[in-house]
């Protein structure tokens, strides 16, 4: 009798050290751990004077994971550019009561496309880091920027070549709305 019982005390004993040791290990999993991305402080974010777009690109080769994070930047950026200029476009039309107003913001957003492809060559590298991983790949960040001034003197200088555009265009009223706008991005 006295074996059974050492035997049940130790089965017991060694079930509640397992049962210990695994809820730490369910705890340990559960655990969550901060990333802290690099490039992340204010002055790489967009503000009421500069569009700013941050990226990565990883590869084994150093040159390759630039080209992958300056691409994908250039996208973002033209994305956010496209986007301040749609608002500020549907904006202007209905202040403005352009006579025909769906051609007019078709055409002008047709345009604004072109400008921020073109005028993406422009851009500027404002911030950069490179690791290299544990894998022995690269992975390299970028934040680039262009500024509110290129984007309206390249949106101006087609505008004024387009005489139709140019008829409803006012290029003030224009302007206040676009900084408007841009105000509120550094909020």
């Amino acid at each position: 009798m006295k074996k059974s019982l050492i035997i049940a005390s130790i089965a017991v004993f060694l079930l509640a050290l397992n049962s210990c040791s695994h809820s730490k290990k369910l705890e340990n999993a559960t655990k969550s751990t901060e990333v802290i991305l690099p490039l992340t402080g204010k002055e790489y974010q967009s503000d009421k004077d500069n569009f700013r777009a941050k990226q990565s690109g990883k590869s084994i080769d150093l040159a390759t994971s630039k080209k992958i994070a300056l691409q994908n930047a250039k996208s973002e950026l033209a994305s956010n550019i496209q986007a301040i200029v749609k608002t500020v476009t549907d904006q202007y039309t209905n202040q403005r009561k352009v006579d025909s107003a769906q051609s007019f913001e078709n055409k002008f957003e047709e345009l604004s496309r072109l400008v921020v492809n073109q005028t993406l060559a422009d851009v500027k590298i404002i911030g950069e880091k490179t690791f290299i991983e544990t894998d022995k790949s690269y992975t390299y960040w970028v934040v680039i920027e262009m500024s509110k001034t290129a984007v309206l003197d390249a949106i101006n200088s087609k505008i004024t070549k387009d005489e139709k555009l140019k008829l409803d265009y006012d290029k003030k009223s224009f302007e206040e709305i676009f900084n408007s706008e841009m105000e509120k991005i550094s909020k």
